[in-house]
C-alpha cells in the first residue's frame, strides 16, 4: 500500500472521490468512512486495480457496493475514544450542504441517482464517463439522470403548491 503511484491517485482523486461519497451517503462523516473504506480496499488491490483502465471508476463502484451492503447489513455504529481528524474542506461540499431544501430533495434518491446527478453536475463529467465509472451504459445513465430530475421536479412542485 506504500505504492507512490497509489498515494498520487489518492492525493489527486480524493476531492472528487469525496464530493461523490458525500452525495451517496448524505452526511459528512458517513462520506468519510466510505471513501475511507474503499481507498484502504483499492490500496490492498492497486497491483491489480492499476492495471484497469480506469481505477477512479473502479473506486467509485466499490463505493457504491459498500453503501448498498452497508444499508442491507444495519451495521452498528461503534464509539470511539479520541474524535476523528478534522474533515477535508471544500468549497463544492459546501455549497451542496448550504442549500437545505436541494439537499433534502437529493437526498430522497436512490444512491445511483444521485451519484449519476453529482457527476453530472456537480463534476461536470460526460454521459460516457459517468457509464464508465458506474460501470452500465450509457442509456442507463441518460435514463436514471431523467428520472431524477423528474423526482426533484414533483417534489419542487409539491413543495410550491404546499406553501403557495
Amino acid at each position: 500500500m506504500n505504492d507512490p503511484t497509489f498515494e498520487s491517485f489518492v492525493t489527486q482523486r480524493l476531492p472528487a472521490l469525496f464530493r461523490y461519497a458525500l452525495a451517496l451517503t448524505r452526511d459528512r462523516h458517513d462520506a468519510e468512512d466510505l471513501v475511507q473504506e474503499a481507498l484502504t480496499r483499492t490500496g490492498a488491490r492497486w497491483r491489480s486495480v492499476r492495471r484497469k483502465d480506469d481505477p477512479e471508476g473502479y473506486v467509485r463502484t466499490a463505493m457504491l457496493r459498500l453503501l448498498t451492503n452497508r444499508r442491507r447489513r444495519r451495521m452498528r455504529e461503534v464509539s470511539v475514544a479520541a474524535p476523528p481528524e478534522p474533515s477535508l474542506e471544500d468549497a463544492a461540499v459546501d455549497r451542496l450542504l448550504s442549500d437545505a431544501s436541494l439537499r433534502t430533495r437529493v437526498a430522497a434518491l436512490p444512491p445511483r441517482m444521485r451519484a449519476v446527478l453529482v457527476l453530472r453536475y456537480v463534476e461536470e463529467r460526460s454521459e460516457q464517463e459517468i457509464a464508465q465509472l458506474l460501470g452500465c451504459s450509457k442509456g442507463t445513465v441518460k435514463s436514471q439522470a431523467s428520472r431524477a430530475l423528474a423526482r426533484l421536479r414533483d417534489a419542487l412542485d409539491t413543495q410550491e403548491v404546499e406553501h403557495g
